[in-house]
């Protein structure tokens, strides 16, 4: 399109798209990936994410990122690494924009939950519902459920994180009326995505840690990259107050990574020499990658993460608490369906079956943390009107 930068010849192209499952013609203003994007911005499940958990639930602080800020910092450092690239960064954007749409509240917490009381009926994965909802559950157009979003984007929501061998029923179930080459890697866009979420994740996740004095800076020092980064922030100033040093910190851990990420991937390319999108699907490894040692150097922050932040005791209670309400939910409508509002409840059918599960999970996975809590007393508070 005119006045859009080149694109690498190995990106996704407007020329070869492979089109929406409905037909519809597309505008000469906007590329078929940037309606793509703006249809997800207006969508229902996008705008819940302000109210979903990513680490803490909405309630604890208003400063603490969402499941909807931190699609937004996804957003902005995929696109960037994008641009570097010569990759679409409208794509890029899209699929960073959707990659949580599929979260239930309460983050993992509401995730386990619900996936065990799905378990009979095939559990819940994240990802599967994303699909769901950008091609089934979000109702908006005469003509269609869903988004009728491009092959190219839900291939990137699909498969973004390699492969799948053995996918999600409903991925599996929509595969086989919308072929989406489960078989193959995803673009070099969705595969930019994904990274971007790993750096943005960490980054941030460090950041509220901080924040909230889940641990302290010099907690940090013994970590590969953040030790660095903490130490170079240190040398920028020796009076830098508490908040300014953590922002210093984790501006340089995110472009570290990201440096790393273009290096290492400018490489791999270079060895590849992808002559078209195809190409980099049909590559046997990953195109977008950390360098060994970085790659290293994140599985030990995710480590420390894990063991100083997600499993802190005042993130345990938390999720404890999260993951018993929405257990006790899931289960109660489960049950008995005609609790349900009549849209769902018409839908669902009978209580304890395959459909009332399928139903009741959309539902409860729809909810945001405060919508949870609220249906938790309706229906368990004698006192509370429903």
């Amino acid at each position: 399109m005119t006045g859009r930068i080149p694109l690498a010849p190995y990106a996704v192209q407007d020329a070869t798209a492979r089109g929406r499952l409905h037909a519809e013609p597309e505008g000469p203003g906007r590329s078929p990936w940037q309606r793509d994007r703006d249809r997800i911005v207006h969508s229902s499940a996008f705008r819940k994410l302000q109210y979903k958990t990513q680490v803490f639930v909405n309630h604890e602080g208003d400063f603490y990122r969402t499941r909807l800020t931190h699609s937004i910092e996804v957003a902005q450092i995929a696109r960037s690494i994008a641009r570097a690239l010569g990759l679409d960064e409208d794509l890029t954007e899209a699929l960073a924009l959707a990659h949580d749409l599929g979260h239930p509240p309460f983050g993992h917490a509401g995730e386990e939950a619900l996936n065990i009381g799905m378990k009979p009926f095939g559990g819940f994965d994240h990802n599967a519902q994303s699909l769901r909802i950008v091609t089934l559950l979000e109702s908006r157009y005469a003509g269609w459920d869903g988004l009728n979003l491009t092959w190219e984007t839900l291939e990137g929501l699909a498969k973004h994180n390699g492969p799948l061998r053995d996918p999600p029923a409903y991925i599996a179930d929509y595969n086989a009326r919308h072929k989406l080459d489960l078989h193959t890697h995803a673009s070099a866009e969705a595969q930019v995505a994904a990274q971007a979420d790993d750096i943005a994740y960490h980054a941030h996740d460090l950041d509220d840690g901080l924040r909230a004095r889940l641990f302290t800076p010099d907690d940090l020092r013994h970590l590969p990259i953040v030790g660095e980064a903490l130490a170079e922030a240190r040398q920028a100033s020796l009076d830098m107050p508490p908040p300014r040093l953590r922002h210093e910190t984790i501006r340089r851990v995110i472009n570290r990574l990201v440096t790393d990420l273009l290096v290492e991937t400018r490489a791999r390319l270079a060895k590849l020499a992808p002559k078209d999108v195809d190409a980099i699907r049909r590559s046997r490894t990953r195109v977008v990658g950390f360098s060994p040692p970085v790659a290293e150097a994140n599985q030990a922050i995710k480590d420390f993460l894990f063991a100083r932040m997600y499993r802190h005791w005042r993130v345990n209670r938390m999720s404890a608490k999260a993951r018993r309400l929405t257990e006790e939910v899931f289960r109660i409508l489960h049950g008995d369906p005609s609790m349900l509002p009549d849209d769902w409840r018409a839908r669902a059918g009978e209580g304890g079956t395959q459909r009332a599960a399928t139903v009741v999970g959309d539902y409860v996975a729809g909810m945001t943390d405060r919508y949870a809590m609220d249906e938790h007393k309706r229906l368990t508070d004698i006192a509370v009107n429903g």
